[in-house]
């Protein structure tokens, strides 16, 4: 029997990339409602099988050892049981080539708690806000929009998010329709391999942000007192855009002390 048991059911699957699926789930049980930004165990044991497209374990695991490991919610933050998440695969990884496995119906483990430090609703009011991600890193901020666009016409809104390609925008619909729909929030789009039929940015964000982007397009100047940063995504653009930052004066937010920019990480 096993020790940890399968409680919640896999309800709905939209692959984005063959490496990257939106992934929604079921819990058998509410959980107590959450604060957007936050994260939940997803878990599978090691019996399950593979993803075809995944490369071979270096070593094999014991069929009753759980995997896990926290995942950030895109749902909105009044959700209960039904939790939704951007997930991408690392092809030789443990964990995420099982979930790219699984099929609607299928069962998997959903932590009981749900936790995180990474939130927007601890930003002043009236504050602007840049949301900065690579890959899944956009996940915690679909939660932010969902949750809080309505709650914020005063701030100025921004999601500058960076890929390769078109095709790893995660979420492009959901994020042009919310700039069509709320005059205070703007989406950034920036490609590094794009090919001719991309008519948008051509830039690492980093180069977006060092060339005076946010200056020139929003008359935003960073300063620690009235815009707050959140950044999510590859660690190396995590690193570079902190010490941009700190060069204006800002400071990484802990719990224990509060700060004008957040990173996620786990």
């Amino acid at each position: 029997m096993d020790r940890i048991s399968y409680n919640a059911t896999v309800r709905g699957i939209t692959m984005v990339t063959p490496d990257l699926m939106i992934f929604q789930i079921e819990t058998d049980e509410p959980r107590q409602e959450f604060l957007a930004g936050q994260n939940m165990l997803l878990g599978l044991y090691g019996r399950e099988k593979r993803s075809p497209n995944s490369e071979p374990e270096s070593e094999l695991l014991p069929g009753a050892q759980l995997l896990h490991r926290p995942y950030a919610i895109a749902s909105h933050s009044t959700e209960t049981c039904l939790f939704e998440f951007y997930i991408s695969q690392i092809k030789s990884g443990q964990l995420s080539p099982r979930l790219f496995n699984l099929k609607v119906g299928d069962r998997l483990h959903a932590g009981d708690t749900i936790k995180g430090g990474f939130l927007l609703n601890e930003t002043p009011d009236g504050s602007d806000i840049i949301m900065v991600a690579t890959g899944t890193g956009i996940a915690p901020y679909i939660s932010f929009l969902r949750t809080h666009i309505v709650e914020r016409p005063e701030s100025k809104m921004i999601v500058i998010q960076g890929a390769a390609h078109r095709e790893d925008l995660g979420y492009f619909s959901e994020l042009v329709f919310l700039e069509k729909s709320y005059p205070n929030f703007f989406y950034v789009p920036t490609l590094t391999e794009a090919d001719r039929e991309w008519s948008g940015r051509r830039s690492t964000i980093e180069n977006l942000l060092e060339n005076d982007f946010l200056q020139n397009e929003f008359n935003i100047t960073p300063d620690p007192e009235w815009t707050h940063f959140f950044i999510s995504g590859k660690p190396q653009m995590v690193h570079n855009l902190s010490l941009w930052l700190e060069g204006f004066g800002y400071r990484r937010h802990h719990s224990d002390d509060p700060g004008e920019y957040y990173i996620e990480e786990y």
